[in-house]
């Protein structure tokens, strides 16, 4: 099988940093095109898949790791998720608790598939092109439940929008505690923050973008999504290759 020089960034305090940025405006972008401006759940979703698809078909062609494609695809797979997972919660009437089920089954079944199929979900063993088309893949799922989760504790649990951002904020922080100070599979440990950390850009995008009478900040789409945008591409520039100086353990070898 024919192998892949690494394309994927090393996992740093400044990764996760703008995988939060990424999944918040993922958000504030998707109710952008969907709500704001009137194109609807179903319309949207289908434009927001075919960035995907071209930004994945881009990243899957490229030679060596390229910072601003890859989180580019990131964002594309956030932005998809918010109006598929709405599409699926809203307009097919699917609820959120259904439709974080439907997705986390689905999730659960991609990563049973790869650990048989490839024998490790290491992120740091990104080998070759399946494996790399299969990790695409399950960061869509993700990222699509994790915009369900967000949305059940935002409007279900009765949390509201910071309180939904404040118990996920814990549990990332449990998360990160247990990385540290247990011997938790790294590998377990990196999938749960990076599921969590999408209900957590969910919910803190609804606190910015809702009105004061819904419970958030009244900030609007647009006001919202510019200043992610800002912060994405400033973290962006500030981490790039060779300015990375805090890094994450790899998890490779925790298996």
């Amino acid at each position: 099988m024919k192998t892949i020089e690494r394309k994927i960034p090393h996992i740093t305090i400044g990764f996760w940093i703008m995988k939060i940025c990424a999944t918040t405006l993922g958000e504030t972008a998707g109710d952008l095109l969907s709500m704001t401006l009137k194109v609807g759940y179903a319309v949207s979703s289908l434009i927001l898949i075919g960035f995907f698809v071209l930004t994945l078909f881009s990243q899957l062609a490229a030679k060596k790791f390229h910072p601003s494609l890859y989180w580019l695809v990131i964002l594309s797979t956030s932005t998809a998720g918010t109006t598929m997972s709405d599409f699926m919660d809203r307009t097919l009437h699917f609820g959120y608790m259904k439709g974080a089920a439907v997705l986390l089954t689905l999730l659960a079944a991609i990563l049973v598939f790869w650990k048989i199929k490839f024998k490790d979900l290491s992120v740091d063993n990104i080998k070759n092109r399946k494996v790399e088309v299969i990790y695409w893949f399950t960061i869509l799922i993700s990222n699509t439940l994790g915009t369900a989760l967000g949305d059940f504790l935002a409007d279900d649990s009765g949390l509201g929008f910071a309180g939904g951002a404040a118990l996920i904020s814990s549990i990332i922080g449990l998360t990160v505690a247990a990385y540290y100070f247990t011997r938790i599979s790294r590998v377990t440990l990196f999938w749960v923050a990076f599921v969590l950390t999408r209900p957590l850009g969910a919910t803190v995008g609804d606190l910015f973008t809702k009105t004061h009478e819904q419970g958030g900040l009244n900030f609007g789409t647009v006001g919202s999504s510019t200043v992610l945008l800002v912060v994405l591409l400033a973290t962006l520039f500030l981490t790039r290759p060779g300015t990375e100086s805090v890094e994450i353990p790899s998890t490779e070898s925790a298996g």
